[in-house]
């Protein structure tokens, strides 16, 4: 009986003393705290998707994203068409007609417009809208002879000029504040709700006047528009040259769409960007008959969108993608600890440590709700690190070692804020920040022989039961 005891004793000594098995513990420990990390990421998103939808909510009252598609000249167009019936031996011929839509776009458009962001609340959501003042403007060039000899010449009856009109799409009417009215030569014309081309489903249209009493060949057009929206504004290059300036006082935008800016200042004070397409950068002609596809036209839309820097939503995302870099870390210095220092550490007490490395991304996220997310990384940190720190000196039982496990994960922590922040280079910076890990951990475990470490640790218990 008493060598089965001591039997029991060597193995419950060797599981509570083996370094590999320890090792293979944590390692398990490890991996399992990817379980409540998952769910904090699941977390993460959840609150996105709820802010999204408040986003969502409040554009669908406020206006959605603009986008600007026109001035489009349209001239109806009578065909006469004659059919033979044979009805009793007899033909009659029966007229008819049939209404086609000539379009005409300018030959210069200019866009100019100052964009005022301004940040809505839904509990405790934000959500960014904007009020734009534009003024469009440009001229198109009308040659009677000129369109005479592009429409389709069969069966032409009437080129319909006393019922021209122009039509200026807007993605959301809602977004309109003021009343539109639009300057054709010297006339004031008012413009229609609704459209009536296929070539844009949502917009406004305005009667012209008579286009066969007007001598002059420029017909200089301009129209002021107070639009409002959510985020993104964008814009159509119809003009056979369409210059774009915007100015903003937001200091993060994101230029996007089918061209870039050709001159562009960003700083902390806001925006300037100024745009110029030709009718060649885009696919779609200067005047087609009939109906015609939009998608060529939006395909070849550009503007702003206005956004923060990083969203601290996807910031806390990311941090999150790191949590097992700082679960191992942290465990590694425990064991190095442990192993060093001969101070054993009970796996429950690795646990607790890992939860509350795992406590620290759902503080973040939660706290980063109600205030910068700067603000709320350094509490989270702050807290994080002083129970941590904390509990480690009843673990270690010396205040050197805690002190140094704080300095750790205040290291890491602060290189983790650091790659945050620099989001092109978050690669490079996580890369060399681990090369510069391992090769410490290398340093300081260079004199370690883990061989002898886990004989002497038998042999070690094998002497104290012989002198028990």
């Amino acid at each position: 009986m008493e060598e089965k005891n001591t039997t029991l004793d060597k193995v419950g000594s060797w599981i509570s003393n083996s370094v590999m098995l320890k090792l293979a513990l944590i390692t398990f420990l490890m991996l399992l705290m990817l379980i409540p990390t998952s769910m904090i990421q699941s977390i993460i998103y959840e609150r996105e998707l709820l802010n999204e939808q408040a986003s969502l909510e409040v554009s669908s009252k406020w206006g959605h994203s603009q986008t600007i598609n026109g001035p489009i000249l349209t001239l109806p167009i009578i065909y006469e068409y004659r059919e033979t019936e044979k009805k009793d031996n007899e033909e009659n011929i029966k007229t008819y007609q049939k209404t086609e839509y000539f379009h005409i776009l300018p030959n210069e458009l200019k866009i100019n417009g100052e964009v005022n962001p301004q940040l809505l609340k839904r509990g405790i959501y934000e959500s960014v809208v904007y009020k734009s003042d534009l003024l469009l403007s440009g001229h198109f060039n009308l040659s009677t002879d000129e369109i005479q000899e592009r429409v389709k010449q069969q069966n032409l009856k009437a080129i319909q000029w006393d019922k021209a009109f122009l039509t200026i799409g807007i993605s959301d009417l809602r977004g309109i504040k003021e009343q539109l009215s639009l300057k054709w030569l010297k006339d004031d014309i008012h413009a229609q709700s609704g459209t009536k081309i296929s070539q844009i489903s949502k917009g406004v249209t305005a009667k012209l006047p008579d286009l066969s009493q007007i001598d002059a060949k420029k017909q200089n057009f301009q129209l002021r528009l107070d639009i409002q929206g959510s985020q993104n504004l964008s814009f159509v290059p119809l003009g056979d040259v369409t210059n774009v300036a915007l100015k903003s006082n937001w200091e993060s935008p994101s230029f996007d769409g089918s061209f870039l800016p050709d001159a562009r200042k960003v700083t902390e004070n806001g925006f300037e960007a100024s745009w110029k397409v030709l009718q060649l950068n885009r696919n779609i002609p200067q005047y087609w008959q009939g109906n015609r596809t939009d998608q060529s036209m939006y395909e070849a839309a550009f503007g702003v969108t206005l956004i923060s820097t990083v969203d601290d939503y996807k910031k806390s995302v990311r941090s999150a993608k790191y949590a097992v870099m700082t679960i191992a870390l942290t465990f590694l210095m425990f064991f190095l600890v442990e192993i060093i220092n001969k101070k054993k550490i009970h796996p429950f007490q690795y646990a607790l440590v890992g939860l509350g490395l795992c406590l620290f991304y759902v503080l973040l996220v939660s706290i980063s709700e109600h205030t910068n997310f700067n603000i709320s990384y350094g509490i989270s940190t702050f807290g994080i690190i002083a129970m941590i720190g904390l509990y480690s000196i009843s673990v270690f039982k010396l205040k050197k070692l805690s002190a140094l496990l704080s300095m750790t994960l205040t290291g890491i922590y602060a290189f983790l804020f650091v790659t945050l922040q620099l989001a092109d280079y978050a690669l490079l910076m996580g890369s060399l920040g681990l090369m510069v890990i391992l090769g410490l951990t290398m340093y300081f475990t260079r004199n370690i022989d883990w061989y002898k470490l886990s004989i002497s640790s038998h042999n070690e218990q094998d002497l104290e039961h012989q002198n028990g």
